[in-house]
């Protein structure tokens, strides 16, 4: 089962978030190779995280699954949920890779 943890240290209040959760999951679906069904999407606002010696908005995802997280696919996932991520969180893209 693809595993999705997103976690920002920006409030969530007023911020679509089932918009992003089904974003999220089509994304690591299609690029991972599984059906939606099997992907699970957590995502967690206000939490306190500092990046590089800073509180700005900042977020950290970790994505597990078995057997299926080439180089490529790990990249082409990220590239993809920060189309949707960035507007939403208003985080800053560096540090992504």
């Amino acid at each position: 089962m693809p595993f999705l943890n997103i976690t920002t240290n920006v409030p969530l209040d007023g911020v679509d978030t089932s918009s992003i959760l089904s974003e999220a999951t089509s994304s690591v679906a299609s690029i991972i190779g599984k059906p939606e069904a099997y992907v699970m999407i957590v995502l967690k606002g206000s939490v306190p995280i500092a990046f590089g010696g800073t509180e700005q908005p900042a977020a950290y995802g970790e994505l597990l699954s078995i057997g299926v997280l080439t180089l490529v696919r790990t990249r082409n996932l990220v590239l993809q949920l920060l189309q949707f991520w960035k507007p939403s969180c208003r985080c800053p893209s560096h540090g992504s890779s």
